[in-house]
């Protein structure tokens, strides 16, 4: 194989990184979990009526000054911590001049060249490490609704907390920046920073692409794919754009620095607007805000009570629950996966090992996330919650541990059980689905089961034991999948066995 050959899904990505190196960094907009907004009381809410959530800061009021929410200083904290940021003693709000029709006072509160973090990495399955240049504060603006030919605009947004997360431009194609804003997203829910909520642009990424001639030390013109919410168009929206600057460099054309959109339906990017430096925003220091001043011992408190990060509850999962690691990596890599999974074993303690749970989580439960995600066009990354009843779950568990259904019967329920959101108790009920485990029904399944199947009994006489594998699965064709497994295999060996000492 090529050496260039690294685009799993993109193949065509391939044959342009033999001549060109593909250049990403991703800069990250994450709405922070507070309880009110970033510089005034308004409440910090999703879905209240429209302009509810206002005063007179948040609409810059004549005479309205702006007040730092220490609730969000420390949330940024957290995540500048968690990521090995080096935090900034004194850092400087700034304005970022803009007009807008949802940004009501003509400027955005930000930091600019002093935030509160720099530094820090995220390191990628591929042992690449993502550095992360900057996080900074800064304050949402509100919400744009277009009604036919009129425009709305709801500020219950504008002034809510944002941190900001700059990444260094050290990723190289699609499925990395995918991993990277994942693994990001990871640690702000698993941090209680932010829900996370992709669908409410609660977390939104701007990919900054460019391609530059291999092995060239001087960076190509750079593209900003702008408020991407979903990790899937995120990977497709980049490798879009690298085919669309590809060619029109090999066209002899050259690449004009412009902020640009992602169409999902047409799977492309287009053009939105030439791309500002920053001297077009006009950046000074917010007159009406000191700097911030941060202190070593509310640094030390913050880490002192930092959530469980991935990788440390990778790692406890494995000590906890002896879990092997690939398992491990695959539950923790979501904190609702993590934490449905940690209630599954805490409810069925004694009648299911962890492990058991862990395979029952990977397959019949991680499948029904999927295809809940598939039918919202989604990643299961993506996802508040499982689309899985827990209480479902642990009483379809219950009734495979105690004997009540077999595995295949489970299986079948479990289907049931997400398409028509019925109980198990209920589904075993309404369809008879309860296990054979007597003694008469097994045997005389199993005689005939034998007495129908002569040829394939003289074969197994002959040595083709693996044909007990098809008695066996006649048994359960006959029986509906209803016999006890354990019991079957027993009776059946033992029948089997019966005949050839009579022959």
């Amino acid at each position: 194989m090529s050496e260039h050959v690294f685009s799993k899904n993109y193949p065509i990505l391939n044959k342009i990184t033999e001549k060109y190196d593909i250049v990403i960094g991703i800069e990250v907009h994450c709405q922070l979990a507070s309880k009110s907004k970033m510089f005034s009381r308004s409440k910090n809410a999703y879905g209240d009526a429209p302009n509810s959530n206002i005063d007179p800061t948040c609409l810059a009021l004549p005479g309205a000054l702006p007040v730092v929410n220490e609730e969000c200083i420390d949330l940024a904290l957290r995540m500048g911590l968690a990521v090995g940021s080096t935090i900034q003693k004194v850092s400087v709000f700034a304005r970022k001049n803009y007009f807008y029709p949802d940004l009501p006072k003509g400027y955005q509160i930000t930091q600019y060249d002093k935030p509160l973090c720099f530094g820090g990495s995220l390191t990628l399955q591929n042992k690449k490490v993502v550095r992360i240049e900057r996080i900074q504060l800064e304050e949402d603006a509100g919400k744009n609704i277009h009604v036919g030919t009129a425009s709305l605009v709801d500020y219950n947004r504008a002034g809510v907390g944002l941190i900001e997360i700059v990444s260094c431009p050290d990723m190289s194609s699609p499925e990395e920046a995918s991993e990277y804003l994942k693994k990001l997203h990871s640690y702000v829910v698993n941090l209680d920073i932010s829900d996370g909520d992709l669908d409410r642009g609660n977390f939104r990424a701007d990919a900054n692409v460019s391609l530059k001639p291999k092995g060239s030390s001087t960076f190509g013109q750079r593209c900003e794919i702008k408020n991407v919410n979903s990790f899937k168009y995120l990977e497709k929206a980049i490798a879009y754009e690298v085919e669309r600057q590809h060619e029109i460099i090999e066209n002899g054309g050259s690449i004009s620095m412009e902020t640009r959109g992602y169409d999902s339906d047409k799977n492309e990017t287009y053009s939105l607007r030439t791309k500002e430096n920053a001297k077009d925003y006009r950046y000074f220091p917010e007159p009406d805000l000191p700097p911030l001043i941060i202190s070593n011992e509310r640094i030390e408190r913050i880490r002192s009570i930092l959530p469980e990060l991935p990788e440390t509850k990778t790692s406890r999962f494995i000590e906890t629950y002896h879990l092997p690691e690939y398992d491990a990596k695959v539950i923790c890599a979501s904190k609702v996966n993590s934490t449905y999974f940690e209630k599954l074993v805490s409810q069925l303690k004694g009648t299911c090992d962890a492990k058991f749970l862990a395979n029952f989580f990977m397959t019949e439960v991680m499948r029904a996330i999927k295809i809940y995600a598939d039918t919202k066009g989604i990643s299961p990354d993506e996802l508040n919650e499982v689309p899985v009843s827990l209480e479902h779950c642990v009483s379809l568990l219950k009734l495979q541990a105690n004997g009540t259904i077999s595995g295949r019967i489970g299986k079948e329920i479990f289907e049931e059980m997400i398409s028509s959101g019925k109980s198990p108790n209920l589904i075993v009920k309404e369809k008879n689905l309860i296990q054979i485990s007597d003694d008469i029904s097994i045997h005389e399944i199993c005689l005939k089961v034998l007495n129908e199947n002569q040829s394939q009994l003289n074969d197994y006489f002959q040595g083709k034991e693996k044909l007990f594998g098809f008695f066996v699965g006649q048994a359960m064709k006959i029986s509906g999948g209803k016999l006890n497994p354990g019991k079957l295999n027993e009776r059946m060996k033992e029948m089997i066995e019966s005949q050839r000492n009579k022959g």
